[in-house]
Formats: C-alpha cells, sequence, structure tokens
C-alpha cells in the first residue's frame, strides 16, 4: 500500500511491522560495524605496547591515540565515495560495501604481528587497517543515516532514526562486554600478549555475517521513486551538493560540539578514569559499560520527545548543558576515586551528549532531498569529525602529557558553545523536512 505525502514524497506501508523490520535490518550492520570501531578503543589499553614499545603507558596510548585519529581523515573519503555510491545505485548496496570494508580492517588488526615481531611495519600495518575502518565507517554513517531516515514512518522519524546512536552504543557495548568477559577468562598478561585479538577476530566474523545479512535488505522506496525522475549523472555528486551551501554549513555547525561531546564522554573517558582518576581498568570498563547502556536506552525516549516537540529543543538542551556543565563534570571526574560516582559522572556527560546523538542523523536528512541526501548527509559531517572528533582524545592526551590537562576540558566546552550559536539560530528542520516533500 501506498501514501502520497505533500504532493511529492511517496512511502511504502505494508504495516508498522514493515517499517519495524527494515530499521531492524539496517540497524543491525550499523551494530556490528561500530563494535569494530570501538573494539580498538576499548582495547588500545591491552596492545597499545604492541604496536608502540615505551615504557610510558601516556606515550603509548599517545601514540595509538595518534593512529586512531589518523583513521578519521579517511571518513569524509568514506562519506564522500559511499555517500555518492549510494545516491547513484541505492542505499542497500552502499551499506553492503561499507561492511565488506570494515571485515577487512578488523582481520588485518587480528592478524598483524606486534613490533617486537616485524619492527616498524607492525604500527604502518595497524594505520592501514584503521585507514580501512575509517573509510568504511564514513560512509556507514551517511548511508545508515539516510537509509533509517527514509524508511520510518512519518511522525515518528525521530524516534525510528535514533536507533543510529542504539545500535552505535550497541558496538561499543558489545565492545566493552567482550572485554570484561575476556578480563573474567584470561589473565592481565595474556590479554596483553595476545587476548585482544580475539575482539578483532570477532568484529572479522560478525562483518562478514552481515555483509551477508544486508543484501537481503529492501531499498529505500524514497530513493527508488526518486531515482526514476532524476539524471543519472546529477545524482550525489559535489555539484549538485555545491546548491545547498546554507545545508552543509548547518552539517558541519551542527555536529563540532556534538562529535568533541561524544568522543570525550563515550570513549575517552576511558582512558581519563584509568589514566588520570587511576581508578582500575576492569572497575573502569563496568563504568563505561553500564553509563553506557542506559545511554543507548535513552536514544529512542529522545529521539520520540523530538517527534512531539520538535528538534531543537533538544538540540538547545545539548548546547546548554555541554557548555555549561563539561568542566565541572571533567574536573570532578579527574578527582574522583569511587567507581560509583564515576558511573554517574560519566551518564550524567552521555545524558547531555544525547540530545545531540538521539536525533543528529534525521535533522541532517531533514536538509537535502533525496536525489543528494546521504551525499549531503555524509562528506560535511564526516569532515568536521575528523577535524574535531577525531583528534579530540589526541588533543586531550598531548595536553595531559604537557601538563595541561584541565585545558581539555574548556576546549570541549567552547566546541559545544559554537554548537549552541547554531542551534539557537537554526530553523526547526521537523517542520521543514526535505523528507516530506522532495
Amino acid at each position: 500500500m501506498t501514501t502520497r505525502l505533500s504532493g511529492a514524497t511517496t512511502y511504502q506501508h505494508g504495516s508498522e511491522k514493515r517499517v519495524i523490520g527494515n530499521v531492524l535490518r539496517g540497524s543491525i550492520g550499523n551494530l556490528i560495524e561500530w563494535y569494530d570501531w570501538y573494539a580498538y578503543a576499548a582495547f588500545t589499553t591491552y596492545f597499545a605496547k604492541s604496536f608502540f614499545p615505551t615504557s610510558d603507558t601516556t606515550a603509548a596510548f599517545l601514540g595509538t591515540a595518534a593512529v586512531f585519529a589518523v583513521g578519521f581523515l579517511m571518513r569524509p573519503l568514506g562519506g564522500w565515495m559511499l555517500g555518492r555510491f549510494a545516491d547513484r545505485f541505492g542505499r542497500r548496496s552502499a551499506l553492503v560495501l561499507s561492511v565488506t570494508f570494515m571485515a577487512g580492517g578488523s582481520l588485518l588488526i587480528a592478524v598483524t604481528p606486534n613490533y617486537h615481531t616485524i619492527g616498524i611495519a607492525a604500527p604502518i600495518l595497524l594505520l592501514v587497517a584503521r585507514l580501512i575502518q575509517g573509510l568504511s565507517v564514513g560512509g556507514e554513517y551517511s548511508t545508515s543515516a539516510t537509509y533509517l531516515s527514509e524508511v520510518a514512518t512519518p511522525g515518528k522519524r525521530g524516534f525510528y532514526s535514533s536507533f543510529q546512536y542504539v545500535t552505535l552504543y550497541g558496538g561499543q557495548l558489545l565492545a566493552l562486554g567482550l572485554q570484561l568477559i575476556l578480563q573474567a577468562l584470561l589473565t592481565e598478561q595474556q590479554l596483553t600478549a595476545w587476548g585482544w585479538r580475539i575482539a578483532f577476530a570477532v568484529g572479522t566474523v560478525a562483518a562478514l555475517t552481515v555483509m551477508w545479512l544486508r543484501r537481503g535488505m529492501d531499498e529505500s522506496e524514497s530513493f527508488k521513486q526518486a531515482s526514476g525522475g532524476e539524471a543519472a549523472g546529477e545524482r550525489g555528486t559535489l555539484r549538485a551538493l555545491a546548491k545547498y551551501p546554507k545545508e552543509i554549513a548547518l552539517v558541519v555547525g551542527l555536529t563540532l560540539g556534538g562529535t568533541v561531546g561524544f568522543y570525550t564522554f563515550a570513549t575517552y573517558s576511558q582512558k581519563f578514569l584509568e589514566n588520570t582518576a587511576h581508578i582500575p581498568r576492569r572497575q573502569v570498563t563496568v563504568v563505561l559499560f553500564c553509563a553506557i547502556l542506559v545511554a543507548a536506552i535513552l536514544q529512542p525516549l529522545a529521539g520520540r520527545l523530538s517527534d512531539r516537540i520538535g528538534r531543537r529543543p533538544l538540540l538547545l538542551f545539548f548546547g546548554i548543558g555541554g557548555t555549561l556543565l563539561t568542566v565541572p563534570l571533567m574536573t570532578v571526574m579527574g578527582s574522583t576515586r569511587n567507581p560509583v560516582g564515576a558511573f554517574f559522572l560519566v551518564l550524567a556527560g552521555l545524558v547531555i551528549v544525547a540530545g545531540y546523538t538521539s536525533i543528529n542523523a534525521i535533522v541532517k536528512a531533514e536538509l537535502f532531498p533525496t536525489k543528494i541526501r546521504a551525499l549531503g548527509v555524509g562528506l560535511p559531517y564526516a569532515l568536521t569529525v575528523a577535524i574535531f572528533g577525531g583528534t579530540a582524545e589526541l588533543i586531550a592526551q598531548a595536553l595531559k602529557s604537557a601538563g595541561h590537562e584541565t585545558v581539555f576540558f574548556w576546549y570541549v566546552a567552547g566546541c559545544v558553545l559554537v554548537s549552541l550559536i547554531v542551534y539557537g539560530t537554526m530553523r526547526e528542520t521537523s517542520k521543514t523536512s526535505e523528507l516530506e516533500d522532495r
């Protein structure tokens, strides 16, 4: 059954059950992609010295953080390449391709010998693997955000598109959960020597499985309807994207504070609690696991709220909260020795960030027409994440190494403030959505 809205957009709704099925199929691959991406961050504490041998823990973390940041440099290329591919050839094909890249990157990390075995080739291969994964994630974000937004029921787009970050957090939870299991089964020495490789082997198998499953996904109805009416040479091109300079600037402004805040509380906090607060490694893993679990549950609740009250109120909540509370939260977190207190501090940060994470995909998708949506969502987002999100941990570790760790807290708050200015001046996208009127 088809229903036409706004005289231009055609949606296919067999039932709400069909929509849910499409969302689940679109999300499961995202879950595994982000598991593979975050396995690197979660297990850094174990494999850092395998690739960057040094007696200084902070220096080893700095080396792996640099590779983590360089991996982000490939995300704009992935956002452009796979975003263009998705706009020209379909969301489903692009999603299959992205998870294939991720499987290759994870396999390379799993089998690469350490520095003592092959010397400088070890960190070089680690870098190559992260570049491949960065290419994958850059394309995955734009295509999955577009796909989930397009297949969602009108009036519930905020709710359904929020599952992108449910699965993103879910991927991180899987990585941390496996870490907890391995910590229980293996000794610290075994984990450091070879146990961390299990995480990347699991990710490889899971990604290959998802690659097979995604081949059976339904194509987005919006893409099928639009592809027949647009010249093939115009879809997914930089020339077409250049016609939307205001929307591109909005994506950059929307993303800047959100990506820095997200990577500060969702990934860097693990190293921060271990290396600054000096909370034992296993307790830190439990703290982060529990905080992220609650944050994942919050995403669809916040997404549904945005369907009722609009997107801007949630963005303003994040912008105001992140600007005013980041410095106090990080200051107290750095001095706490209580894992329970650390949990509530990390959770507070993630609750604030939920104002951005729960709806960032739908807000960006609502800015662009179907013919350029995947590229419009993916490329400016990936550029911003590469410059600011990917370097957040590197900047934090460098400032700590230089003895000025607290400057990082102010840096994060400043980035959020820039986005707050954008949130305060932008239009309410749910009322002018290109998803409802191409």
